[in-house]
């Protein structure tokens, strides 16, 4: 799909706000609302965009830290955590890798005995490795499209 310089206008509109009506992102790039509501409908066709989502602060529901874990998986292992990953309610993003480790995690937890928890819950996988992430540096940059 070609992303015109409307387009990144509106994917811009979006990104700053998702809850922005089409009214307001077509004053703020100069088309109708219905052309607004037309061009995004084409963008999720295309899969340009992904999803509107809800961003929720794991501090505020409770959670004390959040942790990087990378998992170097035994031979045979990682075909099965792959499948097991997806049922840990502690894993917000999960992604195979290449290098020594296969997996990279970014986890929330309500305290330390639950890390020890999760962290018991991956040897049987392979060998781990976990930070602790002091803060954010840069949280949901702007995704440009390419020129």
């Amino acid at each position: 799909m070609a992303i015109d310089d409307i387009n990144k206008k509106i994917l811009k509109c979006l990104q700053d706000n998702a809850r922005l009506s089409n009214a307001e992102i077509g004053r703020r790039v100069g088309i109708s609302s219905p052309a607004v509501s037309e061009r995004i409908k084409k963008l999720e066709d295309a899969e340009v965009i992904e999803a509107f989502t809800t961003v929720i602060s794991p501090f505020e529901v409770g959670y004390q830290f959040k942790a990087i874990v990378t998992l170097r998986a035994f031979m045979g292992m990682l075909k099965p955590f792959l499948e097991k990953v997806k049922t840990y309610d502690e894993v917000v993003n999960c992604y195979r890798i290449t290098g020594n480790e296969n997996i990279v995690m970014e986890v929330i937890l309500k305290n330390q005995k639950h890390l020890e928890s999760f962290i018991d819950q991956l040897i049987s996988y392979g060998e781990t490795k976990t930070q602790i992430v002091l803060s954010h540096v840069v949280k949901h940059s702007e995704i440009k499209p390419i020129r």
